[in-house]
């Protein structure tokens, strides 16, 4: 089992007092398997730093304004490529059905194309194939990376790993795309009733969604069943 992509797993994960106490043994396994460069190590140390020492309340509350409230920050990958188009309820199942052939358990609430469950699976794949499927939503990783940039977030660091990791690297292309979406501050409340507010479902045959058909069929693709696959959930409570 590949331990630093179940550490980036981890570090993805709500904030609770269990992964505080973690965070020592967290980074010595980035450490120990130096599969990353040795300056995003540096920020991922940073970022344990904050969540071994501050209050947790604050950390909890620091994620939820991050990656529940802002959709634009959303773990869930098919936000990002699918948005609320019709299809997305065929691709969990397709992804859920791959995860289970796996042998991964999921808890009832918990949804397929949430990132740390991603990561954890591949974590069990050989390293160059899950290196492989990892490039497959490298654009998505860039576009989060840039946007916790400018947030000045120490979360920055784990896309980063990520985007190092992925044996195929994100385009510009693909990245401005993402990019040109709104990202409304998560203290705007105008703003993200906007940006959280459905898309129009087209149906009859000029309902192609496009590029981002094209992009989740490929995140898709990248997901192949890998056997022994330990259960794990990764749920944090919604506020």
């Amino acid at each position: 089992m590949n331990l630093t992509f179940k550490a980036l797993s981890a570090l993805l994960t709500y904030p609770t007092a269990e992964l505080q106490q973690a965070a020592g043994e967290i980074s010595e396994v980035f450490d120990a398997q130096r599969q990353l460069p040795g300056c995003i190590r540096e920020q991922l140390h940073k970022l344990l730093t904050e969540l071994a020492s501050g209050d947790l309340y604050d950390l909890q509350e620091r994620y939820v304004l991050l990656f529940d409230r802002t959709r634009s920050l959303s773990l869930h990958l098919f936000e990002h490529v699918h948005g609320e188009s019709r299809d997305r309820g065929q691709a969990m199942i397709d992804l859920k059905a791959q995860y289970e052939q796996a042998g991964l358990a999921m808890s009832a609430t918990e949804l397929p194309d949430f990132l740390p469950l991603f990561l954890e699976y591949l974590s069990t794949l050989p390293g160059a194939e899950a290196c492989d499927a990892l490039g497959q939503p490298a654009h998505i990783f860039a576009a989060l990376a840039e946007r916790l940039r400018k947030r000045r977030s120490s979360y920055e660091a784990v896309f980063r790993a990520l985007i190092a990791l992925a044996a195929a690297k994100p385009k510009d292309d693909e990245v401005s795309a993402l990019l040109a979406a709104p990202d409304p501050d998560a203290s705007d409340l105008a703003a993200l009733d906007a940006a959280w507010e459905d898309e129009p479902v087209n149906f009859g045959p000029n309902a192609a969604g496009g590029c981002k058909d094209g992009l989740i069929a490929r995140v898709r693709g990248a997901l192949r069943p890998a056997p022994d696959m330990p259960a794990a959930t990764r749920n944090h409570p919604r506020q």
